[in-house]
């Protein structure tokens, strides 16, 4: 018996339909995930420190980009052991994410923070309070893991490029000092009156071309501020 064309394409076109049904289907790649702000610094930070770790029992500071940027920290306090792991612009929430990684590892005697200008640049929504409540869940992480460890919180700075800010500023400043006072092994720092004017703005020539980030004369200040609270 002959076999019609048209059966013929049918059968071919059938064993092509059944193969390709047995085949598993391929699921689409997922998408990498990206990983969290500011890891790469942090990767880096974990990478110096396995080529040669930083000595227990130093001073860490921790936070965001004016400690960063302060690349001459170790010079400013002669005579401490300084280990600086400040990074990005980052927020309480930022330094929280890291703790495990910055922060715990060092076993420091003393832990120098600054943080949450950031946080309350970072949206219109953001209050004074809840960097207060932030700055409260770092605090808590650290005594959990580095107990009576002394911490040391540099107050938020007033700065040309966040004027607007400034009445937040000093509310979460004042909430952070009375809490620090109510503690034993934690101080406050108030580098944020020393960087006004006569008129209560900030001082114009404190800071670079941004606005937002100090030059020396700025660290001149809060080398000054900051130095009377350092551990010996």
């Amino acid at each position: 018996m002959k076999i019609r064309p048209v059966t013929t394409l049918f059968l071919v076109a059938l064993s092509f339909s059944l193969q390709l049904a047995a085949q598993p289907l391929v699921q689409p790649a997922a998408p990498a995930r990206q990983p969290p702000p500011f890891w790469n610094e942090i990767a880096e930070f974990k990478h110096k420190d396995s080529l040669q770790h930083p000595p227990a029992g130093a001073i860490l500071f921790v936070g965001s980009s004016s400690f960063r940027k302060w690349t001459n920290v170790q010079e400013s306090f002669p005579g401490y052991p300084i280990i600086n792991r400040g990074f990005g612009g980052s927020t309480f929430e930022d330094v929280i994410r890291y703790a495990k990684d910055i922060i715990y590892p060092y076993h420091p005697k003393q832990v120098v923070i600054y943080c949450g200008d950031n946080d309350l640049a970072s949206s219109d929504k953001m209050t004074a309070r809840k960097v207060y409540k932030r700055f409260i869940k770092l605090y808590d992480l650290i005594r959990k893991h580095l107990h009576n460890v002394d911490i040391l919180y540099v107050s938020i700075k007033p700065s040309p490029s966040r004027e607007k800010l400034m009445p937040q500023m000093e509310e979460a400043n004042d909430l952070i000092r009375d809490f620090t006072a109510s503690r034993s092994h934690a101080s406050f720092v108030d580098v944020y009156h020393l960087m006004l004017n006569a008129q209560g703005k900030p001082i114009e020539d404190l800071f670079v071309g941004d606005k937002l980030h100090m030059n020396e004369k700025g660290y001149k200040i809060w080398q000054k501020a900051i130095a009377p609270y350092l551990d010996k």
